[in-house]
């Protein structure tokens, strides 16, 4: 029996070092600021941001891409043996030539089927789809994190249930020794109520497990580097005494599909499928675009000529006498690099128009795609409102099973203490064996139990009610 007691101890001391340690470490976490860490700080939020992101940039191209494309490059080479004079066009023998042009090009679209408006529709669609899917996945992490909050707390009442109950049972255990030592019971009294002890302190030990195993599931939620010092609030939860569960399903559901987040998605996604349709249909349409190029060009071996007239005999008459003309004679000088550019100038301003007429049935398959796009959007939104009744529907279904079974534990409760305390008197003048009462002590314990986990099953279910309808999520019971 001391060595008994020594465990009990030690154990209740690992109990309390723990709780003391992690309250003066650290203040504790409420439910809102766990649900804030974990928004700012899981990894999978982080990820489905970026991707917003990239829907961000999408959207700001498309709108770009009404702007007009301009293109400048510049080209240096040099040639040599029979090269090539790109301003000429001319072959220089045994010649070494550099040569370079610079060029610009600028092109426009005019008309091409309303696409790029439609492109830029439907990346905007597609950045409030993604908005939305974030928001939703911040909402099933927030819901994630109520529920484990909830059981750390359900499992906190229940350890301190099962150690209230290893007490009364040590204390029992104390009188009976008195009892058998001056001879009032026999001794078989005190082996089963030592057993009863023994069991009920493995009961402290398994519900200590699962209160652990209740902070382990939140921290990994949290995704916390360390887990030395964390510790939540223990708010007191009470249900009011006339509590109903408000509404019904239909009233829920009608109220959330306006305000929730995955059916804004779906919705969205349905509208970018239609302008991706309206984009296929527009490559139909002829493409008509202006483009415009700028060039010039210069080369070292490309020289300036220009001409003087001289007298020139060019033939005889008839009496032998000279026939003189003035003939062009050529004076080639160098040409400068800047006068070249100037004087080599092109310049090109062209409309092009390109009308589709046969591209391998390409434009009339994407037409058809489209539009299963949009058949299989319209079955995904109808899925989501289906899933969301479902979801609504269930949760009220389990919230109001959950109140029925708290107010029937609660009676039962009550008639299950009444009933006990009656066992224990006549148990303690000696009127009921060791086996009656233990079993009317574990049946008290189980409807205790009862009571507790159909009280914060309800809580649950209530507040996914709520949360349906756009309120908060809080441990507050309206």
């Amino acid at each position: 029996m001391k060595k008994q007691n020594k465990i009990i101890r030690y154990l209740f001391t690992i109990i309390l070092t723990c709780f003391l340690c992690t309250g003066y470490s650290q203040d504790k976490w409420s439910l809102e600021n766990c649900i804030r860490y974990a928004l700012e700080n899981n990894i999978q939020v982080k990820q489905q941001e970026l991707d917003t992101r990239i829907k961000e940039n999408s959207l700001l191209q498309s709108k770009l891409d009404l702007l007009p494309s301009l293109n400048g490059s510049y080209g240096h080479s040099y040639s040599s043996g029979r090269a090539l004079d790109q301003t000429t066009y001319e072959f220089q023998e045994n010649q070494t030539i550099s040569s370079g042009n610079l060029n610009a090009n600028a092109s426009v679209s005019l008309f091409g089927g309303l696409q790029k408006i439609q492109t830029i529709r439907e990346n905007r669609l597609n950045l409030m789809a993604s908005l939305k899917d974030l928001e939703k996945f911040k909402n099933d992490i927030s819901l994630n994190i109520a529920a484990a909050y909830l059981q750390i707390i359900l499992n906190t009442e229940l350890l301190n249930a099962a150690i209230n109950q290893l007490d009364i049972t040590n204390q029992q255990v104390v009188r009976t020794e008195k009892l058998v030592d001056a001879g009032s019971l026999p001794k078989a009294n005190l082996l089963e109520i030592q057993a009863q002890s023994a069991a009920e302190e493995l009961q402290v030990v398994n519900a200590q497990n699962q209160l652990d195993i209740a902070y382990l599931n939140l921290i990994q939620l949290l995704e916390l580097e360390s887990v030395t010092d964390f510790e939540i609030e223990i708010p007191v939860i009470e249900i009011p005494e006339n509590e109903e569960v408000i509404g019904n399903v239909d009233e829920i559901f009608n109220l959330s599909r306006n305000i929730l987040p995955q059916i804004k998605s779906a919705e969205y996604k349905l509208k970018s499928a239609e302008a991706g349709l309206n984009i296929a249909r527009g490559r139909r349409s002829p493409q008509i675009s202006l483009s415009g190029i700028y060039y010039t060009g210069f080369s070292d071996a490309r020289q300036r000529i220009t001409y003087n007239y001289e007298s020139t005999v060019i033939g005889q008459t008839s009496g032998g006498e000279n026939v003189t003309a003035l003939m062009p004679v050529p004076d080639y000088n160098s040409y400068p690099f800047q006068d070249q550019l100037s004087d080599n100038i092109y310049k090109s301003l062209s409309l092009n128009i390109s009308m589709p007429v046969f591209n391998g049935w390409y434009v009339n398959n994407a037409i058809s795609n489209a539009k299963i796009l949009i058949m299989n959007q319209q079955y995904n939104l109808q899925y989501t409102k289906n899933l969301l009744y479902k979801e609504i529907q269930q949760a009220y279904a389990d919230a109001r099973a959950a109140l029925k079974k708290y107010k029937a534990s609660e009676k039962a409760l009550i008639a299950m203490e009444e009933s006990f305390s009656y066992t224990k008197q006549r148990y303690e003048v000696g009127l009921v064996n060791t086996v009656d009462y233990n079993a009317a002590k574990n049946q008290l314990s189980n409807t205790r139990s009862d009571l507790l986990q159909s009280k914060y099953e309800y809580i649950f279910k209530i507040k996914i009610l709520d949360f349906y309808q756009g309120k908060p999520i809080s441990l507050t019971m309206n």
